[in-house]
């Protein structure tokens, strides 16, 4: 584990950053590889120590957004979303307050930010160049902007989360500059890549996979369009114990049960490994409960 703790710029659908206090000091201590599979915003594997870190998702918004930000210059990227503010006359209330806007922190931003924010993410789904610095930029400024800082693109590849309360205030601006800190000064790399074709031959006994899949039981808006099915969770489950059997340590992230629905596939696969429950409600890790309708038991299953 890293000394303090860095919190992804992104809140990525799944997030392990409120969850991290509790799954990194069940990791390994000596790391040479650790490969962060289905890395999301990374904030696994941005805190971790070993001696190289390989993130990988399939989401190329994701990783060409993770790019820029370990590539450019910090004061470059921040430059570049204040014009981005500027030009579309988005709020700014690390330089104005809230009172500037007729607001207050409590009902935010979104009336004030409203139609320029749909400027501004209409601009963006028409841009024919979406792989240069430019597109990103404006992606994660219209991030910072939408409905809790959320991603998601329809069929199309429209981005098309709503208006949010907040901006580019000081708490998200130092969040990120922390974040692109310590991108700068790790040996990772970020691979655009489905978990089944990277080549996990070349790893070795003193490295480490973790795996934090799609949940297949939730409905979360990675999952809207059924894109992990039980097929995907075999094939993942059956690369698991693949490594196990070349005495590689993995630790995978998954739910045994949610709001009634229980992963029996994972559970009758668990039963070889090591099963750690988590404390998801981050106030009661006591999870012998009769009623478990609305619970989410959150585990984590490693092979060490």
């Amino acid at each position: 584990m890293q000394s303090k703790l860095i919190k992804s710029p992104l809140n990525y659908t799944g997030g392990k950053f409120r969850l991290l206090s509790q799954i990194l000091p069940l990791f390994p201590n000596d790391i040479n590889i650790m490969i962060d599979l289905f890395c999301g915003g990374c904030n696994v594997g941005i805190n971790v120590n070993a001696n190289k870190i390989i993130a990988i998702d399939k989401s190329n918004v994701i990783i060409n957004l993770m790019k820029i930000f370990k590539e450019l210059n910090s004061e470059l990227i921040i430059t570049k979303i204040k014009d981005t503010i500027y030009e579309f006359n988005l709020s700014d209330t690390s330089r104005h307050g809230y009172d500037y806007y007729n607001t207050n922190s409590s009902d935010g931003l979104a009336k004030v930010n409203k139609n320029n924010f749909l400027n501004l993410r209409n601009y963006l789904n028409k841009m024919t160049d979406k792989e240069g610095v430019e597109y990103y930029i404006l992606l994660y400024t219209l991030i910072v902007y939408s409905f809790n800082n959320q991603i998601r693109f329809n069929a199309k590849g429209d981005f098309n989360i709503p208006v949010g309360k907040r901006d580019f205030n000081e708490n998200i601006k130092n969040n990120l500059l922390s974040f692109i800190e310590r991108l700068h000064n790790f040996n990772i790399e970020f691979i655009c890549m489905d978990f089944n074709n990277y080549d996990y031959s070349r790893l070795g006994k003193n490295d480490f996979v973790y795996a934090d899949p799609p949940y297949l039981i939730t409905c979360a808006t990675y999952n809207e369009q059924n894109s992990w099915t039980e097929d995907n969770e075999i094939k993942l489950l059956t690369l698991l114990d693949s490594l196990n059997n070349r005495g590689i340590r993995f630790a995978l992230s998954n739910v045994l049960e949610n709001k009634g629905r229980s992963n029996d596939i994972l559970k009758e696969w668990s039963k070889k490994y090591n099963v750690h429950y988590l404390n998801h409600s981050y106030n009661n890790s006591n999870y012998q409960i009769k009623d478990r309708t609305n619970k989410s038991i959150e585990v984590l299953i490693t092979n060490y």
